[in-house]
């Protein structure tokens, strides 16, 4: 039997980046906000897991783009460091390739010497090549994820089409790669950053080397205690603003009248509202809690749709420190092309996979006991591909045997604690959409007003936020999706302010 709050005039349904950040705004701009999250924990998929005296980051890991994180606290009148404390990594990170590894350098003139170690005159290159994904990435993250794409007239601005038309939308990567860089290692660091968002480098637009310059010249941080960090400082501010958070509620249905959600139900508790933003699965929302008169798309629209990679994670805690690891590095060691396309062009396995590893304890002295090492390692795999026990074992055990070669230390008999998360989990844990961790691929066909929309076409108060709308996934633009639903709300409802 469910009990009436009646308290609630906005209702944010998921506690992630975008949902703590569409609250943290809804609420500075004076509507009552509840906050409902399915999970024990906020933080969707940067939630944070315990066990032995290690902690590890059970999502995102890379804190990029900094700038973005400064000013979404920087609107509350506050300070990143008022949060969390963070650090730039230096090295960014180690690649290991087949025959040699390279250490990614923090310092710009370091980086060059390295590219023109690699491939004599790079460094000129690589000047040029990241000058214009600074254009990109100025244009890209100030101007254009910040629109809500509700309308191509957003983007009649002479100066915004004229930006376009330098944006190399119509040019691949791996064609912008090659023109300025010849040897294959510098080719992998440059399109190393579009593997997550969805395509091949062949079929991803170059306009994402604004990604290349995010990476090299922003820089890698980290913040201390990790990036659930990130998240107990954006619920703290949550809270400082008044936002009213559940935990462990997960939504199982909508009361309307007419054209309009009048409150949101959970196993506990009925919310009424006014708003409503989903910033929980776009797809669990639209096809399995709406009736079909109220869905924003069909089945066949979603089944249409390009989905970013999942992901097969191993959270590994060893009462050993492990050498030649760095707090993150890249396993380039195997067929980088083939890889991709096993992901994205016949998903299946992969046969020989590159790999992630986080070690968080080789910088942070809190997430592991003193003289252990905490552990993520992470295979990008093609969603919607059956998940067994069994294979998980096989690529756990095809891991300990690049790892222990690779470190020259014997692992798998000093493991101390040690848990998998694949498909199943994403579904069990975030309804996830065929299982993916990243949401929609960001191909041109799903690109801003090309991706499902932030509004409802058919109900008039509720709106989405997260991965799977504008402007896509990752971490900062779902701290910019919370701020643009949120504009958007004021600007649709001004009259629901307290």
């Amino acid at each position: 039997m469910t009990t009436k709050n009646f308290h609630s005039r906005v209702v944010v349904i998921g506690a992630g980046f975008s949902g703590l950040s569409c609250s943290c705004h809804l609420a500075k701009m004076g509507y009552h906000v509840t906050l409902i999250e399915k999970n024990e924990q906020a933080g969707g998929r940067a939630r944070s897991y315990s066990d032995q005296g290690f902690t590890w980051d059970m999502g995102p890991s890379w804190y990029w783009m900094p700038d973005v994180f400064d000013k979404f606290f920087e609107t509350f009148g506050k300070k990143v460091s008022d949060y969390y404390q963070l650090d730039r990594l230096n090295p960014s990170y180690r690649i290991k390739f087949k025959n040699d590894s390279i250490d990614i350098p923090a310092n710009m003139s370091d980086l060059e010497q390295l590219f023109e170690e690699i491939e004599p005159g790079s460094s000129k290159k690589l000047r040029s090549f990241l000058k214009q994904a600074k254009y990109k990435y100025d244009v890209g993250v100030k101007k254009l994820v910040y629109k809500p794409s509700r309308s191509l007239l957003e983007f009649v601005d002479p100066k915004l089409l004229l930006g376009l038309l330098k944006m190399d939308v119509f040019t691949s990567i791996a064609k912008h790669v090659r023109k300025h860089f010849k040897d294959e290692r510098l080719i992998q660091l440059m399109e190393f950053p579009i593997l997550f968002l969805g395509a091949t480098a062949d079929n991803t637009p170059a306009l994402y080397s604004l990604m290349n310059y995010a990476d090299l010249s922003l820089g890698t941080w980290y913040p201390k205690g990790g990036m659930n960090a990130v998240v107990q400082g954006m619920v703290k501010l949550a809270k400082e603003l008044n936002v009213e958070m559940k935990l462990g509620q997960e939504v199982t249905n909508f009361s309307f009248s007419g054209n309009q959600i009048v409150s949101v139900n959970t196993v506990h508790e009925e919310y009424e509202c006014e708003m409503v933003v989903a910033g929980a699965d776009y797809h669990h929302i639209d096809q399995h809690i709406l009736p079909p008169s109220f869905q924003n798309y069909s089945n066949k629209y979603w089944e249409s749709r390009t989905l970013a990679p999942s992901s097969l994670l191993f959270y590994i805690g060893i009462d050993k420190q492990l050498p030649n690891l760095e707090h993150h590095t890249l396993f380039f060691d195997e067929d980088f092309k083939k890889h991709a396309s096993e992901i994205y062009d016949t998903p299946q396995w992969p046969s020989k996979p590159l790999l992630y590893v986080s070690a968080t304890s080789k910088t942070d002295n809190s997430v592991a006991p003193k003289g252990k090492e905490n552990l993520v390692v992470l295979i990008p795999v093609a969603p919607d591909i059956e998940d067994s026990e069994e294979t998980r074992e096989r690529y756990f055990l095809m891991i300990m045997d690049k790892l222990e070669e690779y470190t020259g230390e014997n692992i798998r008999d000093h493991i101390l604690t040690k848990r998998s998360y694949a498909h199943k989990e994403f579904m069990e844990d975030y309804h996830s959409y065929k299982g993916n961790a990243y949401g929609l691929a960001n191909t041109l066909r799903q690109t801003a007003i090309l991706k499902p929309s932030l509004k409802n076409k058919k109900l008039k108060n509720l709106y989405y936020t997260g991965q799977l709308t504008v402007p896509g996934p990752g971490v900062p633009p779902s701290l910019i999706s919370g701020e643009v639903i949120a504009k958007e709300i004021e600007k649709d409802f001004p009259i629901f302010k307290n």
